[in-house]
């Protein structure tokens, strides 16, 4: 299942993946958002950069966003005022109202075509005991400078609400058209982007790093890890400030009319809504059912409940499209940009950007680019990645400390007690043969695959997505396919293959 952005531009941009050794000043490993923006600045400087994506362009985690490009990021200015105050939340109010200007200012000078749209965007709620805090949100946002209204109605909206926040003058766009815009900008710059070369490791040189890559390695001055979960494990430590979070969206066509805004719940299960471009007309994307990535769930479960919310308020419905994604979020909530170690000069992390990376990853390219042209920045200490500050929600540490702890231990409830005979076809599961715990896939016609299902990052046990038909991780969310390729970090490593006769 691919998101809408990819489907609709599988074939706009072809790439060469690294065939020799390089050079170059910058090396960004990773195509996203974060990393093709940095890219995107640092050629305006004339830097000579190099960028390296282990699959496709923008087709991992930013080609599965849902593109809204807002500073509202859910009820969380004052919560930000109450733990960090005034000062603190107006600057990453400011940095990210900023972004959504430095967005609109690239597509209107390089002309990229990205159904850029501005739009009002909304924090609803249905519940009569939720107001309060939506009415604190907005005295809060006023606090530090933006306008910002109650509302009680949203014209076209499917159901009625208690209440909402609305941020005027917010936007949204196609996430992968912008990418490829961006691309062929840096391209134009002479500089160089590879396709399908992974970065293996990062080593330390006289004068730079060199990146050890499975196609080639690239010299160079400086770093920027912009892998949605940093690659290196040591001695930036990420793996235990963050964890990985899962949601669902599905698209879907109606000739009932459709609410004009960007719309996100303010209580669980989060429902968010917002209009894209299909085939020359509006349709709707609908998301929410999210869980920590790597929890044993029935995925297919998570769509159908999609699918059933979307039927219940607009029953002529044709669902088109239905992908997923995953989120990077700290455990204090704010995102980790600058410097990735103190001990690790000129290498440089964007990371943790939590389902705001449209905004986010322009902050973060932003101050990345500063730091390696030797500027101030007014926003890097709001974001500072490697900040010591106290974690406020001390219980969610301690959740994904344990978490971590117990799947480092083969846990017996996820091992099935049966044989191989009994998985049926086009289904997965972790069994024990031979005191051997194995990973198994037997596909449509009975072909068995099968692995080690212990991630190559930490060592954790995975458990089976039948949907996507992958191994996840359930301690910081790497991901990997039938046959054991990693397809998503931080772990570089694929799994080890068992073969049978």
């Amino acid at each position: 299942m691919s998101s809408l952005w990819i489907e609709t531009t599988k074939d706009d941009l072809k790439l060469n993946e690294l065939n020799k050794n390089e050079e170059t000043d910058i090396c960004v490993i990773g195509a996203g958002l974060f990393g093709l923006t940095t890219a995107y600045y640092l050629s305006k400087f004339r830097k000579k950069v190099t960028v390296i994506e282990k699959g496709k362009i923008g087709e991992k985690v930013s080609g599965n966003t849902t593109g809204k490009i807002t500073s509202q990021h859910g009820l969380f200015y004052d919560h930000l005022i109450s733990d960090y105050g005034e000062d603190f939340a107006r600057k990453y109010l400011e940095a990210n109202e900023k972004a959504i200007e430095n967005i609109k200012k690239i597509i209107s000078e390089e002309e990229i075509n990205c159904d850029f749209e501005e739009k009002d965007a909304y924090v609803y709620t249905t519940k009569q005991d939720e107001i309060q805090n939506i009415e604190k949100e907005v005295e809060a946002v006023k606090k530090i400078g933006k306008e910002a209204e109650f509302v009680t109605e949203i014209k076209n909206f499917p159901f009625k609400i208690k209440g909402a926040i609305k941020f005027k003058n917010q936007a949204q766009f196609h996430a992968r058209k912008y990418m490829i815009g961006l691309c062929k900008s840096i391209l134009a710059q002479n500089n160089k982007i590879y396709e399908n070369t992974t970065a293996i490791e990062v080593e330390k040189s006289l004068d730079g790093y060199i990146v050890h890559t499975d196609k080639g390695e690239i010299f160079a001055k400086e770093i920027v890890l912009a892998t949605h979960f940093p690659i290196l494990n040591f001695p930036g430590f990420y793996f235990t400030k963050m964890y990985q979070n899962t949601s669902y969206l599905i698209a879907i066509e109606t000739n009932k009319k459709t609410p004009e805004g960007m719309f996100i719940g303010a209580e669980e299960p989060h429902y968010s809504f917002r209009t894209a471009k299909y085939n020359g007309k509006d349709i709707l994307l609908i998301g929410g059912s999210e869980h920590k990535t790597g929890e044993a769930v029935a995925t297919n479960e998570k769509y159908k409940e999609l699918e059933d919310f979307a039927k219940k308020y607009y029953q002529d419905c044709n669902v088109l499209f239905k992908w997923n994604t995953r989120d990077c979020i700290s455990l204090d909530k704010i995102p980790y940009i600058g410097e990735f170690s103190t001990f690790m000069k000129k290498v440089y992390v964007g990371t943790g950007f939590k389902k705001w990376g449209m905004t986010s990853s322009n902050v973060a390219a932003c101050i990345v680019t500063d730091k390696i042209l030797g500027k101030e920045n007014e926003y890097e200490e709001i974001f500072n990645s490697k900040r010591m500050k106290p974690i406020k929600n001390r219980w969610e540490m301690k959740n994904m400390f344990q978490n971590t702890v117990n799947n480092l231990v083969f846990d017996k409830f996820r091992i099935e007690p049966f044989g191989i005979d009994q998985i049926e076809n086009d289904n997965g599961a972790i069994i024990e043969k031979d005191n051997e715990i194995l990973g198994v896939y037997k596909d449509i016609s009975g072909k068995i695959y099968a692995v080690k299902p212990i991630c190559s990052h930490l060592g954790c046990l995975l458990s089976w997505n039948n949907t996507d038909k992958t191994w996840d991780c359930p301690c910081h969310g790497s991901r990997f396919d039938y046959m054991g390729k990693n397809i998503y970090e931080p772990a570089i490593k694929g799994l080890e293959v068992v073969k049978f006769e």
